[in-house]
């Protein structure tokens, strides 16, 4: 639960800075990010997050689960890009599938230089979001949402989401302790079993909360308008500092 939590989130100046001009400097961040033909721009990009991310003195475990998704698919990527793509060799590999056969693994150097490349831009926006994520509380970051004309709808379902998904995930804990208390996950057989019934469960519950959510918030005059948040105007001094800092990373993005 502590992973979606706001109390990972300390007190410090950042915290202060209006979340439209962190959302706006991120997007412009990511931009760079994804546009860089290279790998440099990106990893410097996810060597800084991760160094701010410990300078919040986010727990590393944290860190690491929020890394380990897009780490997964990044490394698949390289491995596809390496054996399945390009043209230069760099090395092979012979492995026998029968008494008489051999195939022959080949790896391509253009293929790994592609994969790194894809795989860099990967963990670069992601660590982009992990560190957005740290910095602007949810509700700020709905708002500059709202402030930046994102459909309504869109931020509607955001909102429901975020607040029931840690209601869904009480009765999942709930529901995967019983099973592990009647030795559900004893063996893979089992367990694979036990997740299927707590998968289709959750789904059931999530359709059921749905209609009564509807039924109660239409019975309390609900008609789909999300109330607008005032914001404060712009501070210069906090303008200023992300432009000269979106700056330098810009000229560090073009050369």
């Amino acid at each position: 639960m502590e992973i979606f939590s706001e109390y990972l989130k300390r007190d410090n100046f950042l915290l202060a800075v209006d979340a439209r001009i962190k959302l706006l400097f991120a997007l412009g961040l990511l931009a760079m990010v994804l546009s860089y033909k290279g790998f440099f721009f990106p990893l410097l990009t996810v060597i800084l997050s991760l160094g701010l991310c410990l300078w919040l003195r986010v727990p590393l475990r944290i860190v690491f689960m929020r890394f380990s998704e897009p780490l997964f698919i990044a490394s698949i990527i390289v491995v596809l890009k390496v054996f399945f793509s390009g043209k230069e060799l760099l090395f092979y590999l012979p492995i026998p599938y029968s008494k008489f056969s051999l195939f022959t693994l080949v790896a391509h150097r253009d293929g790994l230089m592609e994969g790194m490349q894809i795989a860099s831009r990967i963990l670069g926006a992601v660590s982009i979001v992990v560190v957005m994520g740290f910095l602007i509380p949810f509700t700020e970051f709905i708002s500059a949402l709202s402030w930046m004309r994102i459909p309504k709808g869109f931020v509607e379902i955001l909102l429901f989401t975020y607040r029931y998904i840690f209601v869904l995930m009480e009765d999942a804990m709930v529901i995967y302790n019983a099973q592990k208390n009647r030795l559900g996950y004893s063996s893979i057989r089992r367990g694979l079993s036990s997740f299927s019934d707590l998968t289709a469960s959750l789904i059931l519950r999530a359709f059921e909360k749905s209609e009564q959510i509807t039924s109660s918030m239409i019975q309390r005059g609900y008609d789909g308008g999300i109330p607008a948040i005032r914001h404060r105007p712009f501070k210069a001094t906090e303008v200023l500092v992300s432009l000269l800092i979106l700056t330098v990373l810009g000229v560090i993005w073009r050369v």
